[in-house]
């Protein structure tokens, strides 16, 4: 019989007490790792909602003052003193009642009275300004009256029928050009334009026969202006201005209508022996 050390026996069961021990307290150990790792990517999640929250609360904050600096706040703001003005600012009458005067938009009109009008709550001094060839009437405030124009002086008349009398200045551009500068020159006003626009559209005795629509409204329109201003300061009758005018651009309307007349005469004999 072997003899039982007891000293043995003791020593074996308690290393397998300690071994369960042991792998008990490491699972315990894993378990409590487990569970502090998932609490740390909680609260790592939880921070970084947070973070993401701070920073749109703070880009909110920063878009908000960049708006109020823009706005202009009410107390800051300087309302503009509303100053009632009854009356217009006074001004010297350079034209008297019955004076001609030249509008450039409308030609030659007459100063018929002063009047005072109310606009908007101001008083204005006006001309009324009367246009025999339009039959209309107009008015200019006494403060524009720098836009009207004084007849012109002998002299000056005679400077614009020696500029009819000189050959005409057409240039090589496009017609839509050209009658863009001819409406400017006419829209001015000045004599001097006028007369450069009648004497560059004339076509003598073929007015009639050579020149476009657009061309004999123009070459009208200015003309009709010029015989309006000559008439006045010669003090002539319009059929003396303007014998005077056509004797300067050596147009002879009556011969000019005998001609048409005559082609269609002889275009009706041709068609009559046909």
């Amino acid at each position: 019989m072997k003899k039982i050390n007891l000293k043995n026996i003791l020593k074996k069961t308690f290393k397998k007490k300690k071994a369960s021990k042991v792998k008990k307290l490491k699972k315990v150990a894993k378990k409590i790792n487990i569970k502090s790792k998932k609490k740390v990517s909680k609260i790592e999640k939880s921070k970084k909602k947070q973070k993401k929250s701070k920073d749109l609360k703070t880009n909110k904050v920063t878009q908000d003052t960049k708006a109020e600096n823009l706005r202009i706040s009410k107390s800051n703001e300087q309302k503009p003193e509303i100053k009632k003005v009854k009356k217009q600012q006074t001004e010297k009458r350079l034209f008297k009642i019955k004076d001609y005067v030249v509008y450039p938009k409308h030609g030659v009109g007459q100063i018929t009275e002063f009047k005072k009008i109310s606009i908007g709550g101001i008083e204005v001094e006006t001309y009324i300004l009367k246009f025999e060839k339009d039959k209309a009437n107009g008015m200019v405030p006494v403060n524009k009256q720098s836009h009207l124009r004084p007849l012109a002086s002998i002299n000056q008349v005679n400077k614009c029928l020696s500029i009819l009398k000189s050959k005409p200045k057409i240039k090589r551009s496009m017609w839509s050009r050209r009658a863009q500068e001819y409406e400017a020159k006419i829209s001015s006003g000045k004599i001097y334009d006028l007369a450069e626009v009648v004497r560059d559209l004339n076509k003598g005795d073929d007015i009639m026969i050579d020149q476009s629509y657009s061309e004999r409204q123009l070459f009208e329109k200015a003309y009709d202006r010029l015989l309006a201003e000559f008439q006045i300061v010669m003090g002539t009758s319009p059929e003396d201005t303007q014998k005077k005018l056509d004797k300067a651009l050596k147009r002879n309307l009556e011969a000019q209508i005998q001609k048409i007349e005559n082609k269609a005469k002889s275009e009706e004999t041709t068609q009559n022996l046909e």
